[in-house]
């Protein structure tokens, strides 16, 4: 038997429609790099494989296989644990908790935990490689104003401004 008050329990259906309507009104506040950045991450488990480019907009914590290029300017990437990479990783900050066989370049900083390990030169404004930790390869400290270098086509040395180490030894 319909009663009136079925009505009422007819009305709660649309009631998931204001929260479709509540993801856009986020939107606004996910520009904010600053507070959104650290709730807009991806995660690839560790039963995944990934061969190719990753490129994006917020966050990545890898916890599979990666083999390829992962860019992800202005965002972190985190390898974890179980993460094995065989890729150049460009980011903002970089954090090595599992393994890493390629160059890391960071405009903030490279963090490379105890039982982290990274083959390949790195490239960032801080960097920090706990006790226990494996890395071989070269460090470039960057300052975080600077843009990196890029290749002109002509070959020949760079100058660069202040004493060359021939003039900071110079015995004369």
């Amino acid at each position: 038997m319909w009663k009136p008050s079925q009505t009422g329990s007819t009305s709660p259906t649309p009631t998931p429609e204001p929260p479709r309507a509540a993801p856009p009104a986020a939107a606004p506040e996910s520009p904010s790099r600053l507070q959104a950045g650290s709730a807009d991450q991806a995660t690839l488990g560790k039963g995944l494989f990934i061969k190719g480019e990753i490129t994006g907009s917020e966050s990545l914590y890898i916890d599979g296989k990666v083999e390829g290029a992962v860019t992800l300017p202005g965002n972190r990437v985190t390898v974890g644990r179980n993460g094995q990479v065989s890729a150049n990783i460009t980011a903002r900050e970089v954090v090595v908790l599992g393994k890493v066989k390629g160059n890391v370049s960071a405009t903030d900083r490279v963090d490379i935990r105890a039982e982290g390990s990274l083959h390949g030169d790195v490239a960032a404004a801080r960097i920090s490689i706990e006790d226990g930790a494996f890395f071989k390869g070269g460090i470039d400290i960057r300052k975080p104003d600077a843009k990196p270098l890029q290749a002109t086509g002509t070959s020949g040395p760079v100058a660069v401004p202040g004493p060359s180490i021939h003039e900071a030894h110079s015995t004369n």
